[in-house]
């Protein structure tokens, strides 16, 4: 593999940095700016879920001009609103400024939840392609690690302590920008915009051998489908693979991980520990994120997707099963964090790594965009309606019961997860984007009449 895809995949997958860290960052601010604002639950709910509304609305509408920009240049776009959010919510003067902000650093994130394994997913090698697409879902945890431990070092440092947690992406933000100038376009994309001679030449950038096959066979795919542009992504097989993506997406979020990424410091409060012994305990579960992402991503192009997936839906029911009993019989102890983290090891090392993978690589050239926006979108959807809820059904409840309902929820929902992905996934390892066009159409053909959401 040649060093170049190693470093525009490195750039690429910085956006996934800052995913983390803007969806994280908030964990550990929460409480001050809570208190800053004088807010009460619902408007605690609505601080955290409206970057999620935001997060949906850039998925959803990412996809067009992707198509029709690229995903380069769409990325410089929303490394600009990763600099506005940083800012806008580090310098807020009140809080509908501060919720502005956060709606911007939604729809960044939202955006680079599209287009950057996109982008990964078209220069990488079908030999390569879960491991360098997994590199965004690493980053995705670094920058939740980053944040936590931000948070833990900014802890004490007066009452602005929350400003300087927010303000602290701007940096990273700031690099990812100037580095997008230092990558191409992708190759399938020049292609679909009759650019074949430069399209060729980044090919030769990124492989070694078999350039020219390749793209033969880009232009093919893309030629086969020429009368396709235009189709409703909701008609015959499209409609199959976009809602195979949807199930996905949402199974991703039902497993309860964000809210965990979100609330882990006010869970842990909420059973009787410290703020900063509850700030340490998510800098834990955020180190244990980032060990079994590792582990994960040297699995991927071994075991596969969908073994993983079935594992670790097993693997996580398994430990939020566990730690619902011991909510609701009221333990307060070490063994609360001992599930959570291996309910995350279980996350990270199945569903968390490969998600973006499989939504980047299941569906056809002429639709990718399109249809990884929607199925993006519908993971912020379901993101954004969990985060505003959980700290309302909580409260609703006397004691750790409202705790306990809501992971009983997420345990069963991992457990139906398990058999959709059983029934419906198309392995995609060590398949070309190409041959996955065909590989996928004939399986969804076969399940034309039988998918149940």
């Amino acid at each position: 593999m040649k060093l170049n895809i190693i470093f525009y995949t490195f750039i690429a997958a910085i956006g996934g940095l800052l995913f983390g860290f803007d969806t994280a960052v908030i964990n550990g601010a929460l409480p001050f700016f809570t208190s800053h604002f004088a807010l009460d639950g619902t408007l605690q709910g609505w601080a955290v879920s409206s970057g999620l509304i935001g997060c949906v609305i850039g998925a959803i509408f990412i996809g067009r001009p992707g198509d029709i920009f690229g995903s380069r240049t769409m990325l410089k776009f929303l490394a600009i609103l990763f600099i506005v959010t940083a800012l806008g919510t580090g310098l807020a003067p009140n809080f509908n400024i501060f919720i502005l902000a956060r709606i911007i650093g939604g729809i960044a994130i939202g955006g680079a939840s599209v287009l950057s394994p996109i982008y990964i997913s078209e220069i990488s090698p079908a030999k390569f392609r879960g491991r360098l697409g997994s590199v965004f879902q690493l980053a995705i945890v670094i920058g939740i690690l980053v944040a936590f431990a931000s948070d833990l070092a900014l802890l004490h440092t007066g009452e602005n302590n929350w400003r300087y947690m927010f303000l602290t992406g701007s940096v990273p933000a700031f690099a990812f920008f100037a580095m997008l100038f230092f990558v191409p376009s992708s190759p399938r994309w020049l292609v679909k915009v009759g650019e074949e001679e430069e399209a060729l030449k980044v090919l030769n950038k990124l492989h070694a051998i078999d350039s020219e096959r390749l793209l033969k066979e880009i232009r093919h795919s893309l030629a086969s489908n020429e009368g396709e542009k235009q189709v409703s992504l909701f008609q015959g097989k499209n409609l199959n693979l976009v809602l195979i993506g949807i199930a996905v997406a949402v199974f991703n979020q039902l497993t309860g991980i964000n809210i965990v990424m979100y609330y882990s410091a006010d869970i842990f409060r909420s059973v009787g520990f410290s703020t900063d012994s509850a700030i340490w305990q998510t800098v834990i579960i955020g180190a244990t994120n980032l060990i079994a992402t590792m582990i994960g991503m040297s699995l991927i192009d071994k075991v596969g997707r969908k073994k993983l997936l079935l594992v670790g839906s097993m693997s996580m029911a398994l430990f939020l099963g566990l730690f619902v009993i011991l909510t609701l019989i009221g333990y307060q102890g070490f063994g609360l964090l001992i599930m959570m983290i291996g309910f995350a090891f279980s996350f990270a090392a199945s569903s968390g790594v490969t998600i973006w993978v499989l939504l980047s690589e299941l569906f056809p050239n002429t639709i990718r965009a399109r249809a990884s926006s929607i199925a993006s979108f519908s993971t912020w959807l379901a993101n954004s309606a969990s985060a505003f809820l959980f700290p309302i059904i909580v409260t609703s409840y006397p004691g750790s019961l409202g705790l306990g309902y809501t992971f009983i929820f997420y345990s069963i929902s991992t457990i139906i997860a398990y058999f959709f992905y059983k029934r419906y996934l198309v392995e995609t390892n060590g398949k070309t984007l190409e041959e996955m066009n065909y590989k996928s159409s004939s399986k969804v053909a076969k399940l034309q009449h039988e998918i149940v959401i």
